[in-house]
Order: structure tokens, then C-alpha cells, then sequence
């Protein structure tokens, strides 16, 4: 009902969506209000740079490139050469291509190259494996602007953050980053519950 009343999901993040699916990627890309809600975000901060961790089929990528404008560019880092190539052609086939540079390899070792070109981002999406999140918002704390937001995706974990069993590395690392989060002094950070369709 959401996505037919806001109008949140036009033709080209349908395709995107789609094209996700006949490529055999798992169906985790966000919402399309949670999309609808990067591009809000965006536009509201007045974003010209923006860097997201975890591609996949560059749902949540079309929402981020439309939200920093024409004048704008996203840097986007995809593990998956073949997630990759998918969003590659959905951001072309929404006409976003040009404000989207999409870095294929582990985020472990591209972010460093990224801080090697002294870039700054004003928002800074995290939507990749989760037992890597203590990393990964140490590099956005790093590479963000004076004045960034740093928007972490799925980190209730149905619960299971509360109490993480050792074995389960994704609920720990959304755990030891939210603990993180909170004992360091230069962050401001809230947690907000949501639902995805």
C-alpha cells in the first residue's frame, strides 16, 4: 500500500529491483521507503558527496544518485564483480550513470584507496556484510566531512543483537558497532526501527 500511495517506486527502480532477481541476487536490497528515505535524506542534507558500502543491484545507488543531483557523485563499493555490472546497467538505464562511480572489491581494501584520494563524503551509507560494520563506520568516521551522516541499514538482526550468540558473526558485528558507536565522543547516533514494506 506505501510504495502505491507515496509513489515511491518508479519504473526505473522496479527495473533495477527486477533485474536483481533474473541476475539470481538475493532479494536484500532496501525497501523502496527505505530508498525513498536515502533520497529524503539526501536531498534534505544537501549531499554533493556521498559514499555507500554494499551495492548489490544499485537500488538504494539510483535513490543516492538522485538525491545528490545533477552536480553530485556517489562512490559506491560492490564485493561482487557481477552485483557490480548489474547496477552498472540499472544506474545507465536510470541516467544516473554519470554521477556514480561503483569500485568493485572487498570494502576492507578499497575504502583505504579511497583515503588515499583524499576525498570527504557528506553522507555515508553501510549496507554490506554485517560482521564488518566496526570497520566499516571507523573508515566512514574517517573519510566523512565535518558534519556527515553515517546511515547504517539492518541492525536489529530480528532481535538477535540483544543478546548475540558467538557464532553468529553478523548480530555480534551489528553489536560491537553499536557499542562503538556509542562510546565514541564525535558521534551522535540514534537507532530507529522500521518497516520495510
Amino acid at each position: 500500500m506505501f510504495n502505491r500511495v507515496l509513489r515511491t517506486e518508479d519504473d526505473a527502480l522496479t527495473a533495477a529491483r527486477e533485474a536483481g532477481v533474473a541476475a539470481g541476487m538475493p532479494a536484500i536490497e532496501v525497501s523502496a521507503q527505505h530508498g525513498k528515505l536515502l533520497f529524503l535524506l539526501a536531498t534534505a542534507m544537501r549531499a554533493t558527496r556521498v559514499l555507500e558500502i554494499g551495492t548489490l543491484a544499485g537500488y538504494s545507488t539510483i535513490q543516492l544518485a538522485r538525491g545528490v543531483g545533477p552536480g553530485g557523485h556517489v562512490v559506491t563499493l560492490e564485493y561482487e564483480p557481477k552485483h557490480a555490472e548489474v547496477a552498472r546497467e540499472n544506474l545507465a538505464r536510470a541516467g544516473l550513470a554519470d554521477r556514480v562511480e561503483v569500485i568493485v572489491g572487498a570494502a576492507r581494501d578499497t575504502l583505504p584507496t579511497l583515503a588515499g584520494r583524499d576525498e570527504t563524503f557528506d553522507l555515508i551509507f553501510i549496507d554490506a556484510d554485517k560482521e564488518n560494520n566496526v570497520t566499516y563506520v571507523e573508515w566512514a568516521i574517517k573519510l566523512g566531512a565535518p558534519g556527515s551522516t553515517i546511515v547504517v541499514d539492518n541492525i536489529a538482526r530480528f532481535g538477535r543483537v540483544l543478546d548475540p550468540a558467538d557464532d553468529d558473526l553478523q548480530a555480534r558485528g551489528v553489536r560491537d558497532m553499536l557499542e562503538m558507536m556509542g562510546a565514541n565522543p564525535r558521534l551522535e547516533a540514534a537507532s530507529i526501527q522500521t518497516v520495510g514494506t
